[in-house]
């Protein structure tokens, strides 16, 4: 089946692919059979890309070569260092996707186009915006993108069929999401969902580096953090320590030559017991239960109403981590489904349904925030401009839209700034600001003239916001998709060649990354190619004489290309852009 789409869990610590076909579910497996692809992206010594094991296992010679954790940075408006050349958190992700979507297409045997992505259930706007980014830039249509709690809960119910509310308790490598799901007449249902985007097996790991380090400064006297080499060893012997653990109540840490110290070799040997651990992390897990009663709170339930508890995530492992639910809950958390691997199942059912397999589940998924605008009005007593207006409230099913009125406050009042936040406090400027738009040329009418305000969520959690004025139909409208780091198309385009460019290398077809003249030419060719691609689709709405200039430049440009004469086509890229500007505005 040449239309299949493909499930993918993009996380933190680990990513999977799978897929739905005639009914099974498939996590499907590389060449060496291994199903879990660690979400690691390095550049090797001879300047080929490395994804997965081969870059977790560079991570500890060359640190400064291998990027993990990325998603921890999806949505921030930063580059990340690779090697000596910079990557936004997009671009690191679309290489783990290529990678995914090369295993699928490598076991299926024909090409894959389209995806389902899951993200955690608290991704803000502007994190879920940069995930489909990542997608596209990995050559993939991101079909829609579904909460991780909310994949798992559709692995379960394709599962076992059964009628419950659940508890999806997911902890990963780097996020936290607790979500209360109902499963009733071939429905799944999220009541509620919170969690923290910043907490996961990350932190577990570095509490034991912390008392690593400790334990070198305090018996030899030296700081070890200075090192990015001894750092990632001292890294990934927490990680592994930390698994060990799950199963062992005791592990021994070994690392052999660590460093040298006036000539001796200094080695790390250390015991660590499961206890000592717990105690570790115990503010972590203290911090998970108390989003646990903030979801059940949402979803007007007590911990009496919860039939079942669903563990996703590795880090679900822990044994604390069921040992604390049992207590709050006085039910076994179930460990029936893979934790690594629901999630990735999860989306392949949601990518099934969409493919048009048959499938019994049917998804209603929720907004995990509140999002509204500001306006006029009182609080704590006092007449205060920047009053929390919310629109679209916390739990919220997707897709909605609502609508609110709002009054201009003045006589002969022509305009309007609307501001978008994220958030649940009563003054707006607490909360996060997600957009803001003006609507000019209001009539000159009384103070009280009517202004409307939309905002509409869609599927994938995409904030579409429009303002009008109810008497004259005057409107403006945007789409929130990453107020911080999205992507202009011309941008895409630099990052969609950029990261084919590394794959390409891996056979042969690009000369070596570090050196600066063929960076800049491959940066200025495929900028060119995006900026003529955008200027062919506005040649449409051009003015006759600028379209004649447009398609003048258009052709400087691939002469210039094709010639090689990169300071005509830079000349002539100024001159369009300019030109483009001014018809956008």
């Amino acid at each position: 089946m040449s239309d299949i789409i493909i499930g993918i869990d993009l996380g933190t610590t680990n990513s999977e692919v799978a897929i739905l076909k005639d009914g099974r579910v498939t996590v499907i497996p590389d060449r060496e059979g291994r199903k879990i692809l660690p979400s690691f992206v390095g550049i090797g010594e001879h300047g080929d890309v490395l994804v997965g094991e081969p870059a977790r296992n560079q991570y500890i010679l060359y640190p400064e070569r291998t990027v993990k954790s990325i998603k921890r940075h999806m949505g921030e408006d930063l580059r990340v260092d690779l090697a000596g050349q910079q990557f936004s958190p997009q671009e690191i992700s679309a290489i783990i996707l290529k990678r995914l979507k090369a295993i699928a297409e490598d076991y299926l045997g024909h090409s894959v186009h389209k995806a389902v992505i899951t993200v955690p259930a608290y991704f803000s706007d502007a994190q879920r915006q940069a995930t489909r980014e990542a997608g596209e830039i990995a050559g993939l249509e991101v079909v829609r993108i579904i909460n991780e709690p909310t994949a798992a809960a559709l692995a379960y119910e394709a599962k076992t069929g059964t009628r419950k509310r659940i508890l999806v308790y997911d902890l990963g490598g780097g996020t936290f999401d607790v979500s209360v799901v109902s499963i009733e007449d071939d429905v799944v249902e999220v009541l509620a969902s919170h969690g923290n985007n910043r907490l996961g097996g990350d932190d577990f790991d570095a509490r034991i580096v912390d008392h690593l380090v400790e334990h070198i400064k305090r018996e030899h006297d030296f700081d070890i953090t200075e090192s990015r080499q001894i750092m990632a060893r001292i890294n990934r012997a927490a990680e592994s320590a930390k698994r060990i653990l799950s199963d062992q109540p005791f592990v021994r840490i070994d690392e052999e030559y660590l460093f040298e110290k006036e000539g001796t070799p200094i080695h790390l040997s250390l015991e660590l017991s499961r206890y000592e651990y717990e105690q570790m992390i115990a503010g972590y897990i203290d911090e998970t239960l108390e989003a646990v009663h903030i979801a059940l709170r949402g979803a007007n339930l007590t911990a009496s109403d919860i039939d079942e508890i669903l563990l996703v995530g590795g880090s679900t492992r822990t044994p604390v981590i069921s040992e604390r639910l049992f207590a709050e809950f006085r039910k076994e958390p179930h460990r029936n489904i893979d934790p690594d691997l629901c999630v990735a199942m999860g989306a392949a059912v949601q990518a099934g349904m969409i493919a048009g397999e048959s499938v019994s589940a049917v998804l209603v998924d929720i907004t995990p925030y509140t999002y509204g605008t500001s306006a006029l009005g009182e609080l704590n007593g006092e007449l205060y401009p920047y009053v929390y207006v919310p629109i679209i409230r916390k739990n919220t099913p997707l897709p909605v839209s609502k609508t609110e009125a709002f009054y201009t406050s003045f006589d002969g009042q022509q305009e309007v700034d609307v501001r978008i936040y994220q958030g649940e406090d009563p003054d707006a400027l607490n909360n996060i600001e997600i957009g803001e738009f003006r609507i000019k040329g209001l009539r000159n009418v009384p103070a009280g003239n009517t202004i409307t305000v939309t905002l509409d969520l869609d599927l994938n959690g995409i904030l579409h916001v429009s303002a009008r004025e109810k008497e004259t139909g005057l409107s403006k409208s945007i789409t929130i998709n990453n107020a911080i780091a999205r992507f202009q198309e011309e941008e895409m385009g630099v990052a969609k060649a950029r990261i084919d460019a590394l794959f390409e290398k891996a056979i042969g077809t690009v000369a070596t990354l570090g050196q600066s003249e063929v960076k800049e030419q491959q940066h200025t060719e495929v900028t060119a190619r995006a900026l003529v691609e955008k200027a062919e689709r506005m040649l449409e709405k051009a003015s006759e004489e600028d379209r004649e200039d447009m398609i003048d430049l258009i052709e400087e440009i691939r002469d210039g290309l094709a010639k090689g004469d990169l300071q005509a086509v830079e000349a002539a890229m100024e001159r369009l852009a300019d030109i483009l500007y001014y018809l956008e505005t």
